[in-house]
């Protein structure tokens, strides 16, 4: 991920790694299957940190996407903004991989309205936060805190009443 996906090169995967090229292609077999393997780790890890902050919530109005909110408390540090960056390259380049990051948005905006008491309202604000994710991992705009907390707890009165947005 620190030299992106175009630069990539099997050797340099298994150099890194300290072990042979021929391990790395035994266990991947190609670069595009190395790239994809990559980007469905990347989505897990996001998946799985939204579901954590999710069953951290416990059972409340409009979980889902007030876990999304939760989640995002914590601006992206740099390694995760150079990541994204690389990542986006390779996506832009690959339907197929595309498609994998397709499939898991689709997942997660048919989560956030099937629990969400107004899904509409759920809808723009998973908008709003995907905005301010991409702005802050293709490193284009960050905001200083408190000015991004006051943000998040903006976004989530889209979703709750004035009375339990500030508890977000």
């Amino acid at each position: 991920m620190r030299d992106g996906a175009a630069r990539l090169t099997l050797d340099a995967v298994a150099l890194e790694a300290g072990i042979s090229k021929a391990s790395v292609i035994y266990d991947y077999g190609t670069k595009q299957a190395l790239i994809k393997a990559v980007i469905e780790r990347r989505i897990k890890a996001e998946e799985d940190k939204v579901e954590q902050a999710v069953q951290g919530l416990g059972n409340i109005a409009d979980v889902r996407i007030r876990g999304r909110i939760a989640a995002t408390a914590e601006a992206p540090a740099g390694d995760a903004q150079s990541v994204a960056l690389n990542l986006c390259a390779a996506l832009a380049q690959d339907a197929e991989l595309r498609c994998l990051l397709q499939e898991s948005y689709s997942r997660e905006l048919a989560a956030i309205a099937q629990t969400s008491s107004q899904p509409r309202s759920a809808l723009l604000a998973f908008l709003a936060l995907e905005g301010l994710r991409s702005l802050e991992f293709l490193s284009i705009h960050s905001w200083p805190e408190p000015e991004r907390s006051q943000i998040l707890q903006e976004i989530g009165a889209l979703v709750a009443p004035s009375s339990q947005a500030s508890a977000l």
